[in-house]
């Protein structure tokens, strides 16, 4: 199965995963009160100092999110080792899943990339993604990259949700027309 860019406007695949507070989370679904949409961050692994700087920062807007009704979680393919051991970099006010398969990355558009040594990890991986899903279940905003260097600004992402959020601005999905 190849990857295919995941929609403007399409269902979100209901994925489930285990996380590293030993729960369950399925990812389409916003957690917590008051929350009806959700931010899911997709990071590469352990083994990105880049994804541990974003998570940190990203930790720093969970109450701008919430405070907009959006729920945060993240997700990698590491294993629950790799994504426990990674807490000790990590402070987190939001949930973090582990073990995304290939075929889950491929659902969701994300590019895969393989180890470049042992000394990198051990496994295939996703590249970065940010998704936000609205209270309808469908993909408002998509964003996808094949470099762990390039990622929306989180505090933009905040901003431009809160303009989108606001009823009175009745801001549709964009990037829907099919011609």
């Amino acid at each position: 199965m190849q990857s295919t860019k995941l929609s403007a406007g399409a269902i979100f695949p209901t994925i489930t995963l285990p996380t590293i507070s030993g729960s369950e989370v399925t990812l389409s679904t916003p957690q917590g009160e008051g929350n009806d949409w959700r931010l899911v961050v997709v990071y590469r692994g352990k083994h990105c100092p880049l994804c541990t700087r974003y998570l940190n920062a990203l930790n720093d807007l969970v109450p701008d999110f919430n405070q907009l009704g959006v729920d945060v979680v993240a997700v990698s393919a590491d294993t629950l080792e790799k994504a426990d051991a990674h807490l000790s970099e990590l402070k987190l006010n939001f949930e973090v899943a582990y073990g995304l398969s290939v075929e889950q990355m491929k659902a969701l558009g994300l590019y895969i990339s393989e180890p470049r040594s042992a000394a990198e990890t051990d496994s295939l991986f996703a590249e970065p993604g940010l998704f936000i899903i609205n209270g309808e279940g469908k993909v408002q905003i998509a964003s996808t990259s094949n470099s762990p260097a390039v990622r929306p600004e989180l505090a933009v992402i905040a901003q431009g949700l809160a303009f989108v959020r606001d009823p009175e601005n009745n801001y549709p999905i964009r990037g829907t027309y099919e011609g």
